[in-house]
């Protein structure tokens, strides 16, 4: 059975991009990617641009430079502390799918959607949780790398007790509010390219709060005690949790405004 030309052009056009963009990242002298990271990055690439088209695309590619970005704010100073990310921010395959496994998985019920065609409702909240799950990781990002660079106090969120900046779990003003400018910066790039409507930004933000602040509250409590608790298991945990908890948001608005 032959797939519609239809069905196969934004494929063919995902491979092509994204081969070519591999092509440059290889040879850039900056590695934001480990070897092995661009590969999972190039599937990765393919798989939004062919689920989600351009739009789905500038989400994500929005989310890895930022977060790559800001990941890399006062690296000298972290390094010295030992607080900084491993292999200088560069990306490995753990960080790619802990960061996107979650939206890949809402890009691709958006393509199942499209074949079994239910509600236009379904479509919607995929995308919003689509969104919702980046939305939670840059918002995370911004809050640890920001925090671990600037914040001047830092409290564990369990007890308040002040800790020093790294410590599992802790929190800050500077990196909490570099949080929710993230998630909203995010957001509103998706509502830019039509991905969500303005309440969605509005759900994302409040779901990104939520999700960024229960993922500080495991590493505070279980993920030193958890062996397979690593940092990008527990990265698709707050992604999922922040897509679905944008994804009953907008469910609860939509039943009480019928």
């Amino acid at each position: 059975m032959m797939l519609p030309l239809s069905f196969l052009n934004p494929w063919l056009v995902a491979v092509g991009l994204n081969t070519f963009l591999l092509g440059i990242a290889w040879l850039a002298p900056k590695k934001l990617l480990t070897p092995a990271g661009l590969l999972h990055a190039w599937f990765l690439g393919v798989l939004i641009w062919g689920s989600l088209g351009w739009q789905g695309y500038v989400v994500v590619l929005f989310y890895f430079l930022v977060g790559s970005a800001v990941t890399r704010i006062g690296m000298a100073q972290k390094e010295a502390e030992g607080i900084a990310e491993k292999r200088s921010g560069a990306r490995g395959p753990e960080n790619v799918w802990g960061s996107a496994l979650t939206g890949a998985i809402c890009a691709v019920g958006v393509v199942a959607a499209s074949i079994l065609q239910p509600d236009k409702l379904v479509t919607s909240l995929l995308l919003l949780g689509y969104v919702a799950s980046f939305s939670t990781k840059l918002s995370d990002t911004c809050a640890s790398e920001v925090g671990k660079a600037y914040g001047k106090r830092t409290y564990l969120i369990t007890t308040l007790q002040a800790v020093p900046r790294g410590t599992e779990g802790a929190v800050s003003l500077e990196g909490t509010l570099a949080g929710i400018i993230g998630s909203i910066a995010i957001a509103l790039v998706a509502w830019g390219v039509g991905l969500i409507d303005l309440w969605g930004v509005v759900f994302c933000l409040v779901a990104a709060f939520i999700a960024t602040n229960l993922e500080s509250v495991i590493g505070a409590t279980m993920q030193s005690q958890v062996d397979w608790l690593t940092n990008e298991v527990v990265n698709i945990i707050n992604t999922a949790i922040g897509a679905i908890a944008a994804i009953l948001l907008s469910l609860a608005w939509t039943l009480s405004n019928q």
